[in-house]
């Protein structure tokens, strides 16, 4: 089986709420995956069907694969770096504050 593979690197979401909508996307095929997300209102649904689309766009230009046949195979999220920022407070201190980012990885697999 022929695999293909993307990556989205420090998008500026916290991996938790990107984990939501990558749990429905897995294991379904890239036309099925598409439709869902483009009628998804989470924030993170654009990004995630761009990702597909610059993946099926490798698999077609390298490798001629057809975008019927292609699958998701793996999509998993994992945690970029944190942007560490500070808030002021009362009393001259200030609290620490920790800007999320994510690392989106995707492996598509052709099945005929």
């Amino acid at each position: 089986m022929t695999t293909v593979k993307a990556q989205l690197n420090g998008l500026r979401m916290s991996p938790r709420k990107v984990r939501l909508v990558a749990g429905l996307m897995r294991r379904k095929s890239v036309v099925r995956a598409l439709d869902e997300l483009s009628t998804l209102p989470k924030r993170p649904a654009l990004p995630l069907a761009k990702l597909i689309n610059s993946a099926v766009a490798n698999a077609s230009s390298t490798l001629k694969l057809d975008k019927e046949h292609l699958w998701i195979k793996e999509l998993t999220v994992d945690e970029g770096v944190k942007l560490k920022r500070w808030r002021p407070k009362g009393f001259g201190r200030a609290n620490p504050i920790e800007k999320k980012t994510s690392r989106v990885r995707l492996v598509l697999e052709h099945r005929a």
